[in-house]
């Protein structure tokens, strides 16, 4: 049996009370507080409040030299205890970078529990939301960081019992989504998000889904209808449309959800792609373009030799492509950072920290070419440290004051 996939789940406290853990080479999580100064920019810089409804884990992060074998008895590098989970991540790439944010998720009453919640109360998030259980076990996840390849193998042990729209009352969901400008919502708990999401959308509060490969079309669909805005990662669009051509698929990803804005594809070290919507709808009298030819050109566009991250975009204009229909709008594409294979660590949550990013920046009202290489720099910031957040840059880091100097938006 190999040594890293041990059955039992662990204790979430007691590794932390071993100071000869750390003698052994075990990284254990001591969260350090932020500079004064930046905790309270963080907490004053902007009044209103993003929702985020999803899933909270505690994250064991051991690196190996190479992934073990069947059968292998390996020996782990540095190990972490972390704070996890889609939104769990993205609130706290949120509230670093300056927002007021708030979680509704669930966890037991368990030391794995109490570990999450405390993390989150550090970090400035609203936790008064978060449903506590009697009895049952908070998820927890182990990552399995390959230093040769530079990838992570996540294995999850959900939590008991799963969170289900009886576990808030209907004054209670008022209370979470008081002064809420934006809902965002994972896609763990479909339920329970989706009575989130009408409520939201009753309220007419903007909604951002984060759409994973791993989600059904149940667990989805009502969720992508409501959509004011869609992420998702790579694999999503060919999977969710079977249309193998990346452009053509996020095009019939915005003509099946009309009431979204635009949807993001994250690309890894690609960077990311955006169809974007806008309500003129041009001279129809003019052919629509090919979204494959304007997406062909946009990458000619792209400098190979820049290091930090770029946007280019095209002229807003018919969209369209053989077989399906046609919106009026605009493509871009974000490149990724360079990182040095030195100072690549671990990609874990990259994903969450670049909507932790697009969260700041539809709340600052920053303009999609500006947001989409800010979203790119904090995951790849992120990347430069073990675990989903330790990375995550706070407002004030010098590598993100080209796109915070100035005035952002209209806000």
């Amino acid at each position: 049996m190999p040594l890293l996939l041990t059955c039992s789940p662990p204790t979430a406290l007691s590794p932390l009370l071993l100071p000869s853990a750390a003698r052994r080479g075990f990284l254990l999580l001591r969260r350090s507080a932020p500079p004064r100064r930046l905790a309270a920019a963080a907490r004053a810089a902007d009044s209103r409040v993003v929702l985020g409804c999803g899933l909270v884990t505690l994250d064991y992060l051991a690196t190996v030299d190479a992934y073990p074998r069947p059968d292998d008895k390996i020996r782990s590098g540095d190990l972490q205890i972390s704070g996890g989970g889609n939104a769990g991540n993205a609130l706290t790439a949120a509230a670093r970078l300056g927002l007021n944010t708030r979680l509704i998720s669930k966890v037991a009453d368990d030391e794995i529990g109490e570990a999450v919640l405390s993390e989150l109360r550090e970090a400035g998030i609203d936790i008064s939301h978060v449903i506590i259980s009697d009895g049952g076990n908070t998820t927890f996840v182990y990552v399995i960081i390959d230093k040769q390849t530079k990838t992570r193998t996540c294995i999850i042990t959900s939590g008991y019992p799963p969170m289900v729209p009886s576990d808030l009352s209907i004054s209670s969901l008022s209370a979470a989504l008081q002064d809420v400008s934006l809902l965002y919502l994972d896609g763990y708990s479909h339920e329970m998000a989706s009575a989130i999401a009408k409520q939201a959308d009753y309220m007419k509060i903007p909604i951002l889904i984060d759409a994973e490969p791993e989600r059904t079309k149940a667990e989805l669909e009502g969720l992508l209808s409501l959509a004011s805005y869609i992420v998702c990662s790579g694999k999503f669009p060919k999977k969710w449309t079977s249309i193998s051509s990346l452009p053509c698929a996020l095009l019939e990803i915005l003509l099946q959800y009309p009431r979204a804005k635009f949807v993001i594809v994250t690309l890894g070290e690609n960077g990311c792609m955006m169809l974007e919507r806008i309500e003129a709808g041009g001279d129809s009298r003019i052919d629509a373009a090919d979204i494959e030819d304007v997406a062909k050109s946009l990458q000619l566009e792209v400098h190979e030799d820049d290091i930090l991250p770029t946007c280019v975009s095209s002229k807003f204009m018919r969209l369209s492509a053989r077989g399906l229909g046609t919106i009026f709008g605009r493509l871009l594409i974000g490149t990724a950072e360079t990182i040095p294979a030195s100072e690549l660590v671990d990609t874990t949550g990259c994903g969450d920290a670049f909507i932790g990013a697009v969260l700041h920046g539809l709340s600052t009202e920053m303009p999609p070419e500006k947001m989409l290489p800010f979203a790119c720099q904090v995951a790849a910031i992120k990347c430069r440290a073990i675990g989903a957040r330790t990375g995550l840059p706070w407002q004030s880091d010098h590598r993100l004051a080209k796109f915070l100097s100035e005035k952002e938006g209209h806000s």
